[in-house]
């Protein structure tokens, strides 16, 4: 299988690549001279790939890896910079920019297909938000977690909002005051990640986990996923009032129906998605 370029770009320079392995949809960050910040093309290939995967049924889950030893060190500062020499003092821009990035964020959790992140390497500010963005995470036993904007003046607020949502307050709080590194086997413990692995395997790990998902049913993992972020913004009793219609509207599904059906009568389910 040979990855491609999304869009219409320069073939010696596709800033991101896509790649479809047992229906799962591979998407690798492929600025690796820049260890893949996230520029503003990026931003918007990620943005077209996932509104494309979005109603594409033949894709089940979502893996999103990177090229080179970087897998992402957070927003493109080179280019935020540049832009100071406009008119208004690069204001626009930097508004334009951060409500980009956190509407591609907001479309990876709407999105309702499992997303699983492959960490080779460092994963620092916007790139440790997209990490704590995805559903899963599996990274290698080399990589690295930190939110440093606070080293440089800029806080780390955007990738704040993922990062809270990720680990305790205390613990993020500590990452985001500091900005020191965070080793794959600390993000474990602290809940950022779900598995460290051998350096080199996170990405096939990565879609070995995204293919157990895959292999469930896509409308019952559609309810789940959307579920599971609506309650956790909700308090103890309308987050039960919620489940429960929605345990209710699950079950008069025909794939749970099926799935109910198949494990009394001890077989493997057929899956209709539906």
């Amino acid at each position: 299988m040979t990855a491609e370029p999304l869009r219409a770009l320069p073939p010696q320079f596709p800033v991101l690549l896509r790649e479809t392995v047992d229906g799962i949809a591979v998407l690798t960050l492929n600025r690796p001279e820049a260890r893949n910040c996230l520029s503003e093309a990026l931003i918007a290939e990620l943005q077209a790939a996932i509104d494309d995967i979005r109603d594409d049924t033949s894709v089940r889950a979502v893996v999103i890896a990177a090229s080179g030893k970087a897998f992402s060190s957070g927003h493109d500062l080179k280019e935020l910079t540049a832009r100071r020499a406009d008119a208004d003092g690069g204001r626009a821009f930097f508004a334009q920019m951060m409500t980009a990035c956190s509407a591609m964020m907001q479309s990876i959790v709407k999105l309702p297909k499992p997303v699983v992140a492959a960490v080779q390497g460092i994963a620092t500010a916007a790139g440790c938000q997209l990490v704590a963005t995805c559903d899963l995470a599996v990274a290698s036993e080399k990589a690295g977690f930190a939110t440093p904007g606070v080293d440089i003046g800029l806080f780390c607020s955007t990738p704040m909002v993922a990062l809270t949502r990720n680990i305790g307050r205390k613990q993020a709080m500590e990452m985001l005051l500091t900005g020191e590194s965070v080793s794959a086997q600390d993000a474990k413990q602290m809940g950022l990640i779900n598995h460290v692995v051998a350096a080199g395997t996170e990405r096939d790990a990565a879609i070995a986990l995204a293919r157990k998902v895959a292999l469930k049913s896509a409308h019952t993992v559609r309810i789940g996923k959307e579920a599971f972020y609506r309650q956790a913004e909700m308090s103890l009793a309308d987050a039960y009032r919620f489940a429960s219609e929605v345990m209710t509207e699950n079950m008069m599904a025909r794939d749970a129906e099926e799935g109910i059906c198949a494990f009394i009568e001890k077989r493997q389910p057929t899956w209709q998605d539906r």
